[in-house]
């Protein structure tokens, strides 16, 4: 029965930690971002990302969607690139519940055995969506924003997954300066 519990807790904790997204983000330190109002693609580097057609066109969607919740605007002759990359990899996690020790067993009795468990193993795919933004006159990088969580080849839900995905790097631009 505690083994049980443990391995429900340690289930709930699973699929609590598969549905966040992580993300990180780094930047140009010496450049004043308030400068930036415009944006457009890198279509060359978009075109390079070994994704589905469908797929890009969700993430660019969502990036399309909270740029303009933040003021910003898509230009022939943009202040700033915006580029993206994608990894995916096969994260698998091992999980050994194995109880060691001697006692009484069950029933009636002394208890020889040394150690009952499971080894569960689960397999997710687990994707990293990088956001890189260029100055567009010196095409030099300015941010990066980098998210990872797992992903869904549910239609239905890959959608929302990929705004996920770009509302939560998206939040780290522009940067805060301290």
């Amino acid at each position: 029965m505690k083994n049980l519990k443990l391995i429900t807790l340690f289930m709930l904790f699973v699929l609590a930690s598969c549905g966040s997204v992580r993300v990180n983000a780094d930047y140009d330190k010496k450049v004043d971002f308030t400068q930036y109002k415009t944006y457009a693609y890198l279509k060359a580097s978009i075109d390079k990302v070994e994704i589905s057609d469908l797929d890009k066109k969700r993430i660019l969607r969502s990036i399309d969607e909270a740029m303009t919740t933040k003021g910003f605007s898509k230009s022939e002759n943009p202040d700033m690139l915006i580029s993206i990359f994608t990894r995916e990899n096969e994260r698998i996690d091992v999980y050994n519940n194995n109880t060691w020790g001697m006692g009484f067993g069950w029933g009636w009795g002394w208890n020889p055995y040394w150690g009952m468990g499971m080894n569960s193993a689960y397999t997710t795919q687990e994707g990293t969506l990088f956001i890189d933004i260029f100055d567009g006159r010196s095409k030099e990088m300015i941010w990066q924003g980098e998210g990872s969580g797992y992903l869904t080849k549910n239609t239905d839900k890959k959608d929302a997954r990929i705004k996920e995905f770009v509302d939560k790097i998206l939040e780290q631009y522009p940067p805060i300066k301290k």
